[in-house]
């Protein structure tokens, strides 16, 4: 699995609707409007490179109102939630 977060930067009152757009989108799981230099992360999680190259510069990054893109890749995920689910399920 490879997970990514995407910073952007959309045209000024076109947070709600790139955000809302966004999450109704395959490989996005979560998408935060947040206050500081961005305007939105979005959070994506994909089987594969191809598919997160594809997603990043072939379909959010053309979105019209996108204004820029700053695309990190995590290495590893620290989370309280995926630890859980894993004892809960017995691994």
């Amino acid at each position: 699995m490879v997970t990514a977060m995407v910073l952007m930067t959309v045209a000024r009152g076109k947070v709600q609707q790139i955000g809302s757009a966004l999450a109704d989108t395959d490989g996005v799981t979560e998408v935060f409007s947040i206050a500081g230099r961005y305007d939105l992360v979005v959070l994506i999680r994909v089987k594969t490179n191809e598919e997160l190259a594809e997603l990043v510069t072939g379909r959010i990054a053309s979105l019209e109102d996108v204004t820029s893109t700053e695309t990190l890749m995590a290495f590893k995920v620290y989370s309280r939630h995926d630890l859980e689910a894993m004892f809960s399920i017995g691994v």
